[in-house]
């Protein structure tokens, strides 16, 4: 087993807390408002970890490099509008489907992956992708 593999299990983890957190604290309150909260919250607290790390030196190496800069700019404001439509999708619908829905961007990722970065998909990834796919579909239907 790979530390890739326990990092994806424990971001596994930590991805159905925030479900579940933000489904209860959802509750009367506006969606967008609560994903800012969130986002400054998540920014302070990996600011934290940055500063713990002693990594505080790196963060000057990111704005030097112009093109990798633009791209974690471009990851943040579509990490930023996935959240805001998981948010407004938890509002109005139950965990158990928006979830799984949500999973769907695996799919979206392998195949975005395949396309433009020349990733190759074996037939194993290929079967799960496709199971994945499946589920998705399985969960949103009523």
């Amino acid at each position: 087993m790979g530390i890739w593999l326990i990092y994806a299990l424990l971001s596994a983890a930590a991805a159905a807390l925030v479900a579940i957190f933000g489904k209860v604290g959802l509750q009367n309150i506006d969606s967008n408002a609560a994903t800012a909260v969130r986002s400054v919250i998540m920014a302070v607290f990996m600011l934290g970890v940055v500063v713990v790390q002693g990594k505080w030196s790196e963060m000057g190496t990111i704005w030097g490099h112009k093109r990798a800069l633009g791209f974690v700019a471009l990851s943040g404001v579509a990490g930023a509008v996935s959240w805001m439509f998981y948010f407004l999708a938890l509002k109005y619908g139950k965990v158990a489907q928006v979830g799984p829905v949500d999973k769907l961007s695996v799919v979206i990722a392998a195949m975005l992956a395949f396309l433009f970065l020349g990733e190759k998909i074996t037939p194993l990834n290929g079967i799960g992708i496709g199971l994945i796919t499946v589920g998705v579909i399985l969960t949103a239907l009523k």
